[in-house]
């Protein structure tokens, strides 16, 4: 009989992968950026454990929506008063926050709990083609 073997945290090893968003379609960079937050591309993937890696994705102003979802995709907001929700159209938010609109596609497809808020910290958005990270040495992640 085989066991199954729960990686210690000392042997997990995180890597940096560098994603370029330019042209990418949102949900499809998302599900990969997802994957490998997640730690389900490594051998000792554990869903209860965070074995993922360290992400950075350039570029975040230049992801793309297919069909018509650039004119009716919202993403909603609410203050918490009665008749305080706000519904921000896909174009407003990639001119305002285009890193935020990565983040969200990605924070909803990781869990909804204290590992899913752990594997996000491990997520670096940029709108343009620079960032700080040089010093880690990042591998491109195809997509």
């Amino acid at each position: 009989m085989t066991r199954t073997i729960t990686p210690k945290t000392a042997e997990i090893r995180r890597a940096w992968w560098i994603v370029d968003a330019d042209g990418q379609p949102l949900g499809r960079l998302a599900s990969q950026v997802a994957r490998v937050l997640r730690g389900k591309h490594k051998p000792i993937y554990t869903p209860h454990l965070d074995t993922g890696d360290h992400v950075i994705v350039i570029n975040s102003s230049k992801v793309r929506l297919t069909g018509r979802k650039a004119e009716q995709k919202t993403y909603f907001r609410h203050s918490g008063f009665m008749g305080g929700d706000k519904h921000i159209p896909y174009k407003t938010m990639l001119d305002r926050f285009p890193e935020r609109v990565v983040e969200l596609a990605v924070r909803g497809m990781l869990p909804k709990n204290k590992l899913g808020r752990r594997m996000r910290n491990k997520l670096r958005v940029y709108r343009g083609a620079t960032h700080p990270h040089q010093g880690q040495s990042p591998q491109a992640l195809e997509i």
